[in-house]
């Protein structure tokens, strides 16, 4: 019974996400909707862009092995990300009227530059992606009762929403977000308070919590202290060099509408983000002695041996959304940047808007294709995010930062920064592990010096640059 109504969710989900495809007139409306948003569509966005695989599986597997101090990546790193984004980077960015983050690159640093950055963005994407297919596998799996594995329910999953978003764009993203955050809000709530009944209530189950469980701060030493600092800015500062983001934020009708819309989202997502972790509290109540292997499973196991049906088929169908939402999304950023900022400069070819849109479609169903591959061979959904968005940190925040803040900053620094920081990730990471703190630490400020010294090692300026006039792009010389 559960299946057949999940299917029917998927059914509904695939159906929405065509009949957006109406509005889908040319390139800028499949990647930023036209910048046409409101900002009930545009909060509802964020808020999903962040509520999937990561915090339903990854954190609350996180929770209850190390408590509040093993999440603050992620849902405090991530909360950060929106604020800090929306106080400090969208107003210059949505004024720049980009087309895609990669942009911001040609303008500031020039074409090499640009497909350099864009090269290291498609790498932050692909892990990231591929724990989304892992969740869907996951709960698709569960709802069947296994008579479907993991991998097979990923891959049909992966279809679906490769589908709908080479088809409906941003629009279709944005369209299904507004709905599946709706069933977000909804499942997870019915689901805590029914939990709360079964485990004896909220004080026996804050009563009954694991010593570690409500630990937040470091400890006094000061490389926890450095380590705990770490995993706030693995997603809180990791994903702000992001075209999901950005491609979110800037699809707002207004710049207004763009900044209001983080903050509304970054609220939305920590308060809604709590709920899994309270389940997870729940389920130390009642397995007591389970020490749960793979502990990604903890809730959807709860979910289906301890409510009724009704419940199971709102709960599945708000999982199905929080993983759906965030992986159209996750997809569609990164095939902006693989076909404006990637393929259109090296291919040196003039496109009509329908031949860009054509390509456009046709990354989505190539970065979705990569993704699956790498989701068959990696299943740690928290691990897999977090790698993630450390490429993105070490490689691409100091050029961001610079180009928009920095007046002297230069395209020999940004290729300096963006391959140093890489560099020094990796030695530190793989090669040497040596270090008594988190390698992306030092890479990160090896990444920001190299930004700002680049200036000492330019030799001269490029030809031409990229400068903005208008609401469009044009070229001028250097």
């Amino acid at each position: 019974m559960l299946i057949t109504f999940v299917i029917i969710y998927m059914v509904i989900t695939f159906a929405v996400g065509i009949y957006t495809s109406k509005l889908v007139k040319g390139s800028k409306d499949f990647v930023q909707a036209g910048r046409r948003l409101p900002l009930f569509l545009n909060a509802a966005d964020l808020f999903a862009l962040w509520f999937g695989s990561e915090t339903i599986f990854g954190a609350s597997s996180e929770f209850a092995q190390h408590g509040l101090r093993g999440v603050v990546e992620d849902p405090f790193g991530a909360a950060l990300c929106l604020v800090l984004f929306g106080m400090f980077f969208i107003r210059r960015l949505y004024r720049m009227n980009l087309f895609t983050l990669g942009d911001l690159f040609k303008i500031k640093y020039g074409k090499n530059a640009e497909v350099t950055a864009s090269f290291f963005m498609l790498l932050t994407f692909f892990g990231y992606i591929a724990a989304q297919f892992i969740a869907l596998g996951y709960i698709f799996s569960f709802a069947t009762g296994g008579a479907l594995s993991i991998q097979t329910s990923a891959v049909i999953c992966a279809a679906i929403v490769m589908i709908y978003t080479m088809v409906g764009g941003m629009w279709a993203v944005s369209i299904t977000d507004f709905i599946q955050s709706i069933i977000i809000v909804v499942g997870f709530i019915f689901a805590v308070f029914f939990l709360l009944n079964v485990s004896g209530g909220f004080e026996n189950v804050i009563a009954n919590a694991p010593e570690n469980a409500f630990h937040f701060l470091p400890d006094g030493d000061s490389f926890s202290i450095i380590n705990w600092l770490g995993a706030w800015m693995v997603v809180g500062l990791g994903y702000i060099p992001s075209q999901d983001v950005f491609q979110r934020a800037n699809s707002a009708r207004t710049e207004k509408g763009a900044v209001r819309s983080m903050y509304i989202g970054a609220g939305l997502y920590i308060l809604i983000a709590m709920m899994p972790l309270f389940i997870t509290l729940c389920a130390k109540v009642i397995y007591p002695e389970n020490s749960f292997e793979d502990s990604q499973a903890i809730i959807l196991t709860m979910i289906t041996e301890y409510t009724p049906l009704w419940l199971q088929i709102i709960f599945f169908g708000a999982l199905l959304s929080a993983v759906l939402s965030t992986c159209s999304g996750a997809i569609l950023a990164p095939a902006s940047i693989l076909a404006e900022n990637f393929i259109k400069p090296l291919s040196k070819k003039t496109y009509t808007d329908k031949q860009f849109l054509t390509m456009l479609r046709l990354s989505v169903i190539f970065i979705g294709f990569v993704s699956v591959i790498i989701s068959m061979l990696r299943s740690n959904i928290f691990a897999l995010v977090g790698e993630s968005a450390v490429l993105g940190m070490v490689s691409l925040l100091a050029p961001v930062v610079a180009g928009l803040y920095y007046k002297n900053a230069t395209t020999t620094g940004a290729m300096l920064s963006m391959f140093s920081g890489i560099i020094v990730y990796v030695v530190f990471e793989y090669l040497f592990p040596v270090l008594p703190v988190e390698a992306f630490l030092p890479a990160t400020i090896v990444s920001f010096i190299f930004m700002y010294t680049g200036k000492y090692f330019e030799v001269k300026k490029p030809e031409t640059r990229i400068g903005v006039q208008g609401t469009g792009l044009a070229e001028i010389k250097a």
